[in-house]
C-alpha cells in the first residue's frame, strides 16, 4: 500500500472500500447508490445514526416487539424513546406507529425469521414519507438465503428513506470490525459530525484489506462457503426436531444463522431452557428478546447455529432437539 494509506482514515471510510462496497451491495443485494459511511462494528454505525436522528430533532423510535436488547439500549442511550411494533406471519406492522424513526430486520426478522412482505415493505415506505421519517435497515445475514434469491434490500424502495446498515462479522468474523452504512445525502454532514464528536475512527489497515478482499472474490466464496454451512446445520436440526416431536419445527425463511422454534407458552419455553441448561446448552429464550411493552403470549427458543464448531455442531443441535422436547413432555 502507499504511503498515504497509513494515515489517518477519512471520517467516512477510505475511498477503496466504499467504492467497492458500492458494486458489492449493488450486485448482491441490489442497494442502490448513496453515501457510504465505515463503522467499527454495527453497533457503532446504530449509535451514530441514532445520535443523528436525535440531534435533528427526533424523539421517537419504533423497533421490532423482538430484537437483540443491546440493540435497544444503544438506541437508549441515543437519546431516542422507544416503541415497540407487533410482529407477525408478514413481518413487523407499522399500522398506526407515531415515531420519527424505525429499526427494522426485512430480509430477515431477527429473530423470528419471517420476512416483511411486500405489502409491508411498501406500507413502511409510505408510512415513512407520510411521517418524514427515517428507516434504519438491519441486514445482517440478508445474504443467507438458502432455498432460493436473496430478499433484496429495502433501501432500493426509498434510498432518501432508508440508512442502510450491513456488516462483515456474519460472513467473516466479528473480529474483522467492520461495517458499513449506506445513507440518505441529507443525513450525512450530521452522521460525519457524530463520527468527530466521538472521537473514534475505523481502522484504515482493516478497510484497506477488506477492500482487496472484496476486489478478489474472496468474499463472495466466504459467503457461499457459510451458506452451505448453515445450510446443512438448519436441515440437520430440522431432522433431529422431526425425528424427537413431530408437532415442532423451525420457523421462519430458510435463511440467516438461527431459527426460532416456537412453544405452545412459557411454561414450555422454561422448561426447553432448563432442560438445555441441564445437558450443558446454551440457548435462549423468545422472552430474551421482547422488547417491553411486546407481546408476552408467545413463547418459543430461538436455535442459533452459526457459532458453534464443526467438530461440535450436530451434537450441540442434538442436545437443542432433545432440550426442546422435554418443553412438551409434561
Amino acid at each position: 500500500m502507499p504511503v498515504s494509506a497509513f494515515a489517518y482514515a477519512p471520517p467516512e471510510g477510505v475511498p477503496e472500500l466504499r467504492d467497492t462496497l458500492a458494486g458489492y451491495l449493488a450486485r448482491t443485494r441490489g442497494v442502490t447508490a448513496g453515501d457510504i459511511v465505515i463503522g467499527s462494528g454495527f453497533g457503532d454505525l446504530l449509535s451514530l445514526t441514532c445520535r443523528s436522528i436525535r440531534a435533528r430533532g427526533g424523539k421517537r423510535i419504533a423497533v421490532e416487539e423482538y430484537g437483540h436488547e443491546r440493540h435497544r439500549r444503544i438506541i437508549a442511550e441515543s437519546g431516542l424513546d422507544i416503541v415497540p411494533i407487533p410482529v407477525d406471519a408478514e413481518g413487523a406492522d407499522l399500522d398506526g406507529t407515531k415515531a420519527d424513526a424505525v429499526f427494522l430486520t426485512p430480509a430477515h426478522q431477527f429473530p423470528t425469521g419471517v420476512p416483511l412482505s411486500p405489502e409491508r415493505r411498501r406500507a413502511a415506505v409510505e408510512w415513512a414519507n407520510a411521517r418524514d421519517a427515517l428507516i434504519l435497515e438491519d441486514d445482517y445475514d440478508g445474504e443467507f438465503r438458502y432455498d432460493r434469491r436473496s430478499i433484496g434490500a429495502l433501501q432500493a424502495l426509498a434510498p432518501d428513506r432508508v440508512v442502510y446498515l450491513g456488516t462483515s462479522s456474519k460472513a467473516l468474523a466479528p473480529a474483522v470490525g467492520v461495517a458499513w452504512a449506506v445513507t440518505p445525502p441529507d443525513l450525512l454532514p450530521e452522521l460525519l459530525r457524530q463520527r468527530s464528536l466521538s472521537g473514534v475512527t475505523p481502522s484504515g489497515l482493516h478497510q484497506q484489506v477488506l477492500a482487496r478482499f472484496l476486489d478478489s472474490h474472496e468474499y463472495d466464496r466466504a459467503v457461499r462457503r457459510r451458506r452451505a454451512t448453515f445450510r446443512t446445520r438448519r436441515e440437520l436440526f430440522a431432522q433431529l426436531l422431526a425425528e424427537r416431536t413431530p408437532d415442532l419445527r423451525p420457523g421462519g425463511l430458510a435463511a440467516g444463522l438461527q431459527c426460532l422454534v416456537e412453544l405452545p407458552n412459557a411454561a414450555a419455553e422454561e422448561r426447553a431452557l432448563a432442560a438445555a441448561r441441564q445437558f450443558g446448552v446454551a440457548l435462549e429464550g423468545l422472552a430474551d428478546y421482547r422488547a417491553p411493552g411486546g407481546n408476552p403470549d408467545r413463547a418459543g427458543v430461538v436455535i442459533g447455529y452459526g457459532a458453534v464448531s464443526s467438530a461440535r455442531a450436530t451434537r450441540a443441535l442434538a442436545l437443542a432437539a432433545d432440550a426442546l422436547a422435554n418443553g412438551l413432555s409434561y
